[in-house]
């Protein structure tokens, strides 16, 4: 588990295992959550970043005709 410190800005530091994990670079930006005494950072992905992420996934569905529009 890392740590941080909550600077006189009110500004934290991502530890750099994290940042190199998740391919966080300046200027990324984050959803922020706030949880029942915890905060989530949930990165923003541009449309552009996530083409291709979904690659391999099986489309094929077994439906029922009454759940088709």
């Amino acid at each position: 588990m890392e740590s941080s410190t909550v600077s006189s800005k009110y500004q934290i530091v991502i530890p750099s295992g994290i940042r190199k994990q998740l391919g966080i670079k300046p200027g990324n930006q984050f959803w922020i959550i706030y949880e029942s005494n915890y905060i989530k950072l949930i990165p923003k992905y541009d449309i552009d970043q996530l083409f291709g992420t979904l690659k391999g996934v099986d489309s094929n569905i077994e439906r029922d005709e009454e759940d088709r529009i």
